[in-house]
């Protein structure tokens, strides 16, 4: 399974056991649009960490938080290099 997919699959995963309403999921969506809260994408990136192995927070030089899920999926994939 790419990246991509799995940060996508976790996403609807954490919104359907938190009883959340996704927006239309796409690169340029704000993740405060989304419709997951701070404690769903906490809860994402903790399954991420687990299924993935990587911890992009950890390690990343970036000047801030990803703002975008399109910018969410990209450090995890750069991470992964």
């Amino acid at each position: 399974m790419s990246i991509r997919s799995e940060v996508i699959t976790q996403i609807n995963r954490v919104a359907s056991e938190q009883d959340k309403r996704l927006a239309p999921l796409s690169d340029s969506l704000a993740l405060l649009d989304s419709g997951l809260d701070s404690l769903c994408l906490a809860i994402v990136v903790a399954r991420l960490e687990d299924e993935l192995g990587i911890d992009p927070f950890s390690t990343a030089e970036e000047a801030g938080p990803p703002v975008t899920l399109g910018e969410f999926i990209r450090l995890y994939e750069d991470a992964a290099k």
